[in-house]
Order: C-alpha cells, then sequence, then structure tokens
C-alpha cells in the first residue's frame, strides 16, 4: 500500500525477502527463445515479411513514392548543384591523396552516389571522397607502387607507375567494399559501438595532420617519396625539409594565398551563416580564379609549376581488380571498410536525429559496400562521406538523396564536357584546397582539454589514438587504438566501484557513508556495494575491498579459531583447563606450541567449520579466552551485500563468491544479499546446507529491517510470541500499534496489542519517530508510528 502524504510517501508491506516475495506474487515462467527459434524466424516467409525485406533491401522505394515535389524539387535542386560544385573539386582534390592522377578522383564522386541512392537510408550525407580513407588508401598504393628512384621521368615510366596506383587504389577500394557489404549481411553494423566518439576525433585529427604534412610535396613543388611505415610521418617532414630551399616559389606563394582566403571565407561562412542564404562556395570561386589566371598567364612554362593537366574525358570499362594485390592489402582494406563506415554512420546518425528519421546501420553497410564495389570495379577509390561537403548538402536545402542525384549530374557533365577547362589548374590550388577542408578536423585538438575535466578515460583514449596514429600510420594506429580502448574498458571493470553503505536521513534510503554526515550504521551490521558485473578478472579484488571493508580476513580468523580449538581440546585432555559456570578456568601454567605443531600438517582442517559438539561447553569467541590463546575479535554479526547494480556472474566468480561467503559464514556471520541474480545462482548450482537462498531480500532496507527484527527476536522471549501472534493477523511487523477503535477481530485481543507495545517500547524510545495514520485490510483505523532506522 502506497499513500502520498503531501510531498512524502508512506509504504506499508511486509519484510521481503526473495522468496517470501515470490511465494506471495506469483512469478510468470517466460519462454525464452532458443538460437533455433531465432533461426527459424529469421529465415521464415511470408508476404509481409517479403515486402518488409524489400522495403529495407531498397530503401529508395519507401521514401521516393512519398516525395513532396513542390514543395522539395527546388531546394534539392539547389543544393544539388552547389554540393556537386563542391564533390568536382574535392574529387580533384583528394585525388593527390590518393597519389593518383586527378580525374579518377571525378569517379569516386560519381559512381557511389548513385547506388547510395538506392541504397542508402540517410537523406543528407554526401557520398563521395573522404580525406582520411584517400590518404588510407594512398598509403597503400606509395607501400605497393613506389615513386620511381631511378630518377627517370619520361611519361611511359610515368604513365606505367599511374596504371599500377589506380589498379592498388581500385582492387583495395573494391576488397573495403567486399568486406563492408559482407559485415552488412551478416548483420555486423553493431561494429560501429566499438570506435568511441574520442577514438574516431583523435584518429581523424591524426589523419588530419597526415594529409598536411603529405600536401607540403605538392605545396613546395618537391619530389618526396612515400613513407608508408611506422614513423612514416617523420621520414616524410625529414624529406621535405632537407629539400626546402629547392621549393617552387610560385607554388609556396599559390598556396599561402589560396590557404588565406579559403580560411577567412569559411570563417565568415561560420560566424554569418544564419544571415547567408548559402555558404559562400569559396572553393568554386577559388578554382575558377586560378584556372582562369593559370591559362592567361601560363604558369607552367613561366614559372616550371605543377599543373593539373589534360583530365581524362568518358568512362573506362570496369575492370576486375588484381588477385595479387588483394593478398597484399587484406588487412588494409578491412581498416578502411571500418573506418569509412564509422565516419559516415556517425554523420548520418547527427542528420537523422536533427530531422527525425530512422537508419539502419546494417543497411548502411549495404550501401556504402555496394558503392565502393562499383566504384572500384569503375577504377575509383574509396568513398565515404566528407564532413564539409555534407554540411553543403544540408545547410543549402536538401531535403532527400535527390540532391545527391544533382550533384553526381554535375559530376558527369565535368567528366564528359567540361574537364578540360581545369587542366592549366596548378596542383598546389587542389592541396590548399584540400587543407582548407580540415579546418574543423584541427579544431578537434580543443576536444582534450573538455574531456579531460569530464572523463579522464576518454581524453587518455584521444591522445593515445592521435600518437599511435601519427607516428605508427593510420592502419596500425587504429588497431592499436580499438586495442588501447578495449583495454580501458577492460581496467575500468577489472577495479570496481566497491562502497560501503549507510542509512541516511533514518529513512530506507542507503548511500555511502563517506558522503553524508546525518548517517545510521546498524550496530554489527556492514552494506557492502558493488557497483559493476562481477567476473574472473575482478573478483580477487572484490574480495580484497569486501576483506578490507569488514576490517578483517575470514580465512584468517577461521584458520585461528580452529587452531584455538585445537589448543583447547589438548589443555582440557592434560588438565589444564576445567569448565566452571563462569566459563574456561587455567589450572597450569599453557604449554605454548608454535604454529606448525597446531597445524599438524592438516591444513586443510582449519577451513572447515569451527565444531564444539565434543567440548563440554561452547566457546564464546568475545569473551575472554585462555592464556596462550589469541584469537581475533570479529565485532560484525551480519554482512548485506547490495548486488542490484551486478549486471552479471560468471562461473569463476561464482566459485570464489561461494567461497568467499562459506568463511563468513563459518564464523556465525550471516550473509545477505540485496538485488538480483538469484535465478541464475540457482540455475548455476550456487547454493548448498551453508549457502542458502533465504539469504536474498529484495530491498537493502528489507535485509536491515530483517536483522534488527531478528536480534531483537533473540533478546525478548515476548517479542517471539507477539512476532507469530502480528503474521497470523496480517499485521505489518516493524509498525508500532496502539489500541484505537479497535475491534477484537482485528487483533485477536487487547492483550496483544498492549504486548505489541511494550515488544517494541525500547526500539520507540530509540528512535525519533512522527505519529501518522495507516487503515489496515479490514477498514479499521489505527494510530501507528512508523520507525525510521
Amino acid at each position: 500500500m502506497v499513500e502520498p502524504v503531501g510531498n512524502h510517501y508512506v509504504i506499508a508491506r511486509p519484510v521481503y525477502s526473495e522468496n517470501a516475495f515470490n511465494e506471495e506474487h506469483e512469478k510468470l515462467h517466460r519462454y525464452h527463445k532458443t538460437f533455433w527459434d531465432h533461426l527459424k524466424l529469421y529465415f521464415s516467409c511470408s508476404p509481409q515479411r517479403a515486402k518488409k525485406i524489400a522495403l529495407r533491401l531498397f530503401p529508395v522505394a519507401s521514401w521516393l513514392p512519398a516525395y513532396r515535389f513542390r514543395e522539395w524539387v527546388l531546394s534539392d535542386i539547389i543544393s544539388g548543384i552547389n554540393t556537386g560544385l563542391v564533390a568536382v573539386l574535392q574529387g580533384l582534390a583528394f585525388a593527390l591523396l590518393v597519389n593518383v592522377p586527378p580525374s579518377y578522383g571525378l569517379y569516386a564522386a560519381f559512381f557511389p552516389v548513385l547506388v547510395y541512392f538506392i541504397f542508402g537510408t540517410s537523406r543528407h550525407i554526401s557520398v563521395g571522397p573522404f580525406p582520411v580513407l584517400s590518404l588510407m588508401v594512398g598509403g597503400v598504393v606509395t607501400r605497393l607502387v613506389p615513386d620511381d628512384s631511378t630518377g627517370n621521368g619520361n611519361s611511359t615510366n610515368t604513365s606505367a607507375i599511374n596504371y599500377e596506383r589506380v589498379m592498388v587504389a581500385a582492387s583495395v577500394t573494391f576488397l573495403s567494399g567486399v568486406v563492408q557489404l559482407l559485415l552488412g549481411i551478416f548483420q555486423f553494423g553493431f561494429i560501429v559501438i566499438y570506435l568511441s566518439q574520442s577514438l574516431i576525433s583523435g584518429f581523424t585529427t591524426a589523419a588530419a595532420i597526415h594529409v598536411l604534412v603529405s600536401q607540403l610535396k605538392f605545396m613546395f613543388q618537391l619530389p618526396v617519396p612515400g613513407f608508408n611505415k611506422p614513423f612514416g610521418i617523420i621520414y616524410t617532414l625529414e624529406s621535405v625539409f632537407s629539400q626546402i630551399t629547392k621549393a617552387n616559389i610560385a607554388d609556396l606563394v599559390t598556396s599561402l594565398i589560396v590557404l588565406l582566403i579559403v580560411f577567412v571565407v569559411k570563417e565568415m561562412n561560420d560566424r554569418y551563416k544564419e544571415k547567408l542564404p548559402a555558404p559562400i562556395p569559396i572553393e568554386l570561386l577559388v578554382t575558377i580564379l586560378a584556372a582562369l589566371i593559370s591559362y592567361f598567364v601560363n604558369f607552367e612554362e613561366k614559372f616550371d609549376v605543377a599543373v593539373v593537366g589534360k583530365l581524362e574525358e568518358g568512362f573506362h570499362a570496369p575492370v576486375a581488380p588484381d588477385v595479387g594485390i588483394l593478398q597484399n592489402c587484406i588487412g588494409d582494406g578491412i581498416s578502411i571498410a571500418i573506418v569509412g563506415f564509422a565516419v559516415a554512420f556517425s554523420v548520418a546518425k547527427v542528420y537523422s536525429i536533427k530531422h527525425d528519421y530512422p537508419i539502419d546501420g546494417n543497411q548502411e553497410l549495404i550501401a556504402f559496400g555496394l558503392g565502393n564495389i562499383v566504384g572500384g570495379s569503375f577504377k575509383g577509390f574509396a568513398s565515404s562521406t566528407a564532413l564539409s561537403r555534407s554540411g553543403v548538402q544540408e545547410s543549402t536545402g536538401g531535403k532527400t538523396q535527390i540532391a545527391g542525384i544533382i550533384s553526381s549530374v554535375i559530376v558527369l557533365i565535368v567528366i564528359l564536357a567540361i574537364g578540360f577547362l581545369l587542366a592549366p589548374l596548378q596542383k598546389s590550388v587542389l592541396a590548399s584546397l584540400a587543407l582548407g577542408n580540415l579546418k574543423g578536423m584541427l579544431m578537434q585538438f580543443k576536444e582534450i582539454g573538455i574531456l579531460w575535466r569530464k572523463d579522464k578515460y576518454d581524453c587518455v583514449i584521444w591522445v593515445v589514438t592521435f600518437l599511435a596514429a601519427i607516428f605508427l600510420g593510420l592502419d596500425i594506429g587504429l588497431g592499436t587504438a580499438v586495442a588501447f580502448q578495449l583495454l580501458t574498458v577492460v581496467i575500468r571493470s577489472q577495479i570496481p566501484s566497491c562502497t560501503v553503505l549507510a542509512n541516511v536521513g533514518r529513512s530506507n534510503i542507503y548511500r555511502n557513508r563517506k558522503d553524508y554526515t546525518d548517517i545510521y550504521e546498524p550496530e554489527g551490521v556492514k552494506i557492502f556495494r558493488c557497483s559493476s558485473p562481477i567476473f574472473f578478472a575482478n573478483i580477487e579484488f572484490f574480495r580484497e575491498k569486501l576483506i578490507t571493508a569488514v576490517g578483517f580476513n575470514p580465512l584468517r580468523v577461521l584458520r585461528k579459531r580452529n587452531k584455538a580449538l585445537r589448543k583447547i581440546r589438548k589443555m582440557l585432555k592434560k588438565g589444564e583447563l576445567q569448565v566452571t559456570p563462569k566459563g574456561l578456568i587455567c589450572m597450569a601454567n599453557p604449554t605454548y606450541e608454535s604454529e606448525e605443531e597446531l597445524d599438524n600438517n592438516k591444513i586443510e582442517e582449519l577451513d572447515q567449520p569451527t565444531i564444539m559438539t565434543d567440548l563440554p561447553i561452547r566457546i564464546n569467541w568475545s569473551t575472554d579466552l585462555p592464556p596462550g590463546i589469541t584469537v581475533p575479535q570479529v565485532n560484525i554479526h551480519s554482512i548485506i551485500l547490495d548486488f542490484s547494480s551486478v549486471s552479471f556472474l560468471d562461473f569463476s566468480a561464482m566459485t570464489v563468491l561461494r567461497k568467499t561467503l562459506k568463511e563468513f559464514v563459518r564464523l556465525d556471520i550471516d550473509i545477505y544479499i540485496a538485488g538480483g541474480l538469484l535465478d541464475k545462482l540457482e540455475r548455476s548450482a550456487f547454493f548448498d546446507e551453508e549457502i542458502k537462498p533465504s539469504m536474498f531480500f529484495l530491498t537493502i532496507h528489507d535485509a536491515v529491517l530483517h536483522i534488527l527484527l531478528k536480534k531483537d527476536i533473540a533478546n525478548s522471549p515476548k517479542l517471539k510470541l507477539a512476532e507469530v501472534t502480528l503474521q497470523s493477523s496480517s499485521i505489518i511487523t516493524l509498525m508500532l500499534f496502539q489500541y484505537c477503535q479497535a475491534p477484537s477481530s482485528a487483533l485477536h485481543s487487547y492483550s496483544c496489542v498492549r504486548y505489541t507495545v511494550s515488544i517494541f517500547k525500547k526500539i520507540v524510545i530509540k528512535t525519533q519517530l512522527s505519529p501518522i495514520k495507516l487503515k489496515n485490510k479490514s477498514g479499521s483505523w489505527f494510530r501507528c508510528v512508523e520507525i525510521h532506522l
């Protein structure tokens, strides 16, 4: 019964153990599906299920028929044009990161968009090249096809190297697409949960640094070879600065001017985004201006700068991946697949929450997998989604992936018709545009201070991920970061939060006794809470913390007691001790024996329960023992373990826990467990004659009330009679009732009420009580006082 009294509530119910509660309230026995049940359901077929699978596999069929043409088409067209222009420039720029001719970046910006339109579930992300993935693919390219070390830079040799690099990029892209497709088919979309936000942030920041360093050779126009190995970034910087005197001044000046303009305009876009109808397309304007200047001034001949050159028009026929290349880049393909999906899914999740629509992680894997397979077949490189490009698509009014189709049309026009206009463009301009898109990633350094204040573990994960990706490379660094992150999870769970609780405010609330001043701890009772799963890795830590909380090692005390009993038996046999009504009296000087002699080579017997049936008197370990016998004092009689926050308990931990509890029980200490796990322990045959299910209680307060009542029953014979009467009358125990217009049928007799009052008199005096009114089941009113422990 729950009755609100102002901003308080009054609860009147029996003290429940788990067994008592289950006896009074019937528990439903639910059927839990087996693996075969799930398998049958997964492969079952019906018209409704077939339709559902078809709509899930082809999401375009669900949203395209509901497309609001008049309301959305203009916004999607404007968004698509802006996004397409950005996609063209980023495709050309990110191709430099892959170390392939710029025109192949246009293929990576075209084919995946078409595939995602059909199979993707996000309405706002822009699919295409992403700098981190481009750099990862570029690392594989330079490793398998290094720069020409002979110095023979003729066109034939350069064309052969470019062709090999294109095939490597296409093959690793195809492999990453297969990995993503398989993960999606087998419903492994959950793998993204193992890449935390801190890990992704640290990794993308490190990737931004790699992009910055990789573009220096285009900004300075220096022949810098690729170093795709641990500490490769240091070797690259060493190569750049050792040749710094040979830098092309025209390229350097152009790069700095473009960078300055791009950063300033992007800052204006961010600061005045609410006032601007659309972000200023600075990349497009800079590209057009730089191409016109290069065309009329002819920088290539006058200043010997590197230019984009003639872009290949049209498309290549699809090619099969090179099997030899696939064998050498399996690990790279897996890491590229996971990173690409993780980044794309995190961006898609942001927009799905903002615009309130669902996305499916497994279907996203399928969409990106098919997109990379198709893109790799047409000699493109790995695609995901760029943060800046997706921001353009969403901020310029894009409603659906129709905007993506429009953007692919813009890319198609460049590929087929106007690509030649970009031929005189300097590569240093593209490098600067690629760096201009890294502003958001480089600003993630601010997260270090924020994470340190909020969660030091996350801050350490960020720093370790960043350093590992910087110095070990993106592929090895990612694996190292994931391993370190999982290690932090193990460390956190291996060192669980264990606290000693106390009653706060004389109510049923129990908190850490170190955090409050108004606390009450029942005498001889320790309440110990563990707030994490208990398993093989932390069970010893749990045991040590429990021993520290109670103040003694139960196994040591148990062995001391058994050794003391051995000595007492010997002294009684020799006549050195005599039994009197006052206890044991020493009749002669005791003979001191060593610990080894008391062990008697039977150390295993010392761990058994103390047996006193053969003694003429029961030993009271709390009183003075005979001379020469010392046993550690135990000042508690009950331990309550709060397992309400323990989600699971494995078999190894179960074994150690049972052994530990038995050690306490053999010291005549009562063990109570509040919380769940009873069903699991029963299934695991956890209980025996010493460890019983009756030790489980619904809450800590139930266990405390049970302990106090048990203690008072032991100290008062009258209470035993009253307890039986009260229980038979269905009156709540541990409540003080005063007779007030009560019929005899309520408590059977007035004497029962008188006994109830006298029995609890001592408890009432020791507590501060406030009178309230409580109505019993028969409808009679009693004036009662609730006991606040």
